[in-house]
């Protein structure tokens, strides 16, 4: 059985397994770039789906990886959660609480917190979050709603966030190493991934950068 916070502390890549930017590729072949270790959790996040079908695709990315190290989070929907048997919740802002959500999730499970700003990152770390979402660094697609915070508050970050975070917001080879540079040692990406022509080498040329 994975240990999945210590599993979370080792964890460097995480694909934010989008739907819509998913498309026709083969699900198949996206979990198994998780196969070798780079990704350390994978997130499924559909909006646009009815739930039931949102539960039918979380228990096939649960099977696919339920022989790996790579943990499997559920963006908004706790009772998916439960019921595909993830590792833990990914909330917003105005979703749930931390504490209504550890009520359904129970003790053992992640959850992880979106923030856009460094008071938004200490709330979450002193209400007892697993893990910070801290972006969206630079204007993204799949979040064209929000203003990019930049690079300054990765800095702030570093010496008073205790919990992994990651960055997030359009982070791909050709700009990861600002973020590095800005203290951070965890990244969130989704097209760098799921875009590349091979998801597996993309996976590891970001790897390889973190580590």
């Amino acid at each position: 059985m994975k240990s999945k916070k210590s599993l979370l502390k080792r964890s460097r890549l995480y694909l934010i397994l989008d739907r819509p930017t998913l498309g026709e590729r083969s699900l198949e072949n996206i979990c198994s770039a998780a196969s070798d270790g780079k990704i350390g959790l994978i997130q499924l996040r559909d909006k646009k789906s009815a739930k039931a079908d949102v539960l039918d695709f979380a228990i096939r990315i649960s099977k696919a990886l339920s022989r790996s190290k790579t943990l499997f989070i559920i963006n908004d929907y706790a009772d998916v959660a439960v019921a595909c048997g993830a590792d833990g919740l990914h909330l917003g802002q105005d979703d749930l609480s931390l504490k209504q959500a550890r009520k359904i999730l129970g003790k053992d499970r992640i959850i992880g917190i979106s923030c856009h700003s460094l008071a938004q990152a200490l709330r979450a770390q002193n209400q007892g979050a697993d893990y910070i979402g801290i972006g969206p660094i630079y204007a993204t697609a799949t979040k064209p709603g929000y203003k990019p915070i930049g690079l300054k508050v990765l800095g702030k970050l570093k010496d008073k966030i205790k919990i992994p975070y990651f960055a997030i917001g359009d982070i791909h080879a050709g700009n990861i190493k600002k973020i590095t540079a800005c203290g951070a040692r965890r990244v969130a990406v989704c097209r760098a991934i799921l875009k590349a022509d091979n998801p597996k080498n993309a996976a590891r040329q970001l790897y390889k950068i973190l580590e």
